[in-house]
């Protein structure tokens, strides 16, 4: 009787799982194979958006400091200087500002991803990036867009050295916005992203 009852009872047991078959580590049902594979993927993830963040600051820097060679080095005499007009010497201090900024961040990342050691906390980084970016990209498309109709009003009378300097350096602050505005949208991923490892 007794062997009956442990029958019943055994028999009312759901039945032991199976473990996993062996193989890759995708098929298996979640667990710590599963869990190593998300923090890999997750690793290998906020390494490409750091590395991207510091080509797109690097290219940044790059326009900006052409933009900024280009409107310092326009100076023919007369009314062909820069410093004469107002919306120019606006595009030569905003290419300053834009340079300094992105220089300092790419240093700042360049340094971070050969030591490996954080200036600051990720989220504070983030946040700040992020509104940084954004700020100064701003600055380069205002400086950009005031200097427009000026240089277009120019060559309607005469295209010459200066105009074709002044249009090179617009262009440029033009590209220095697009690579930094991206770049904002990436500091607002990383800022989005709230779980840290």
């Amino acid at each position: 009787m007794a062997d009956e009852n442990v029958h019943k009872v055994i028999d009312g047991l759901p039945a032991p799982a199976t473990p996993p078959a062996a193989g890759d580590g995708e098929s298996q049902a979640p667990g710590i194979g599963a869990g190593v594979s998300n923090i890999v993927r997750r690793w290998k993830r906020e390494d490409l958006v750091k590395r991207g963040s510091l080509v797109l600051h690097g290219f940044g820097l790059v326009f900006s400091l052409i933009a900024f060679i280009v409107m310092a080095s326009n100076t023919h005499g007369d009314w062909k200087d820069f410093d004469r007009y107002e919306e120019y010497r606006y595009v030569l201090a905003i290419a300053i500002l834009s340079t300094l900024y992105t220089g300092l961040q790419v240093l700042r990342q360049i340094h971070e991803l050969s030591t490996g050691k954080e200036s600051f906390s990720r989220q504070k980084l983030a946040l700040l990036s992020f509104i940084s970016d954004q700020v100064v990209a701003y600055l380069l498309l205002s400086a950009a867009s005031s200097a427009v109709p000026l240089t277009n009003r120019m060559r309607e009378n005469s295209d010459n050295i200066f105009t074709d300097s002044s249009v090179a350096a617009i262009s440029m602050e033009f590209l220095a916005f697009f690579a930094l505005a991206v770049s904002a949208l990436i500091s607002g991923y990383k800022l989005s992203n709230k779980s840290y490892i």
